[in-house]
């Protein structure tokens, strides 16, 4: 990958993810593929590994890349399936989130229910949770379960006027 010269501006991340994403979509990084190292999109972008990482995660949340462990960020699309089933029960209750399935304010299965219909360890149940709750999709109540957030506006997305869960 050649060095693209420095970027200027603000939210320089976002002109990184807008640069990966006509490289994901011209199909040079094909799905499946593997991304140059966050040590050399630093050095190709020139810029610093923090903003690298935001431009990364902008194109994880919309779906085009996975991190997998040990191997880096892979390029997802046609048929392949996230390699872990965390990813998998994450996707699978994203999905009735954002198709309405589970109402903002909603309570989630439990964590028994989950392992039982996807047959997993609690372990992977409570990964693919704390997925959805980094995503700002999922509240954590103590002694109480999770919940889909209240304040969810359209698409599934947190909406940014409010800070409460």
């Amino acid at each position: 990958m050649a060095a693209e010269g420095w970027l200027t501006g603000g939210q320089v991340y976002d002109q990184i993810a807008d640069r990966l994403r006509v490289r994901i979509r011209s199909e040079e990084f094909s799905p499946g593929s593997v991304l140059p190292s966050e040590a050399e999109l630093c050095q190709v972008f020139g810029v610093a590994r923090n903003t690298v990482r935001r431009g990364l995660a902008i194109l994880e949340d919309e779906g085009l890349l996975v991190t997998v462990p040990s191997r880096g960020r892979v390029v997802f699309g046609g048929t392949t399936m996230p390699p872990y089933r965390y990813q998998v029960i994450a996707a699978r209750l994203r999905e009735r989130i954002v198709r309405g399935d589970l109402a903002p304010g909603a309570g989630l299965p439990s964590e028994v229910e989950l392992r039982r219909q996807f047959r997993v360890s609690r372990n992977t149940v409570r990964q693919a949770l704390s997925v959805l709750e980094r995503e700002g999709l999922v509240v954590a109540e103590q002694g109480r379960g999770r919940f889909v957030r209240r304040d969810l506006g359209e698409g599934g997305r947190p909406r940014t006027s409010g800070l409460a869960p």
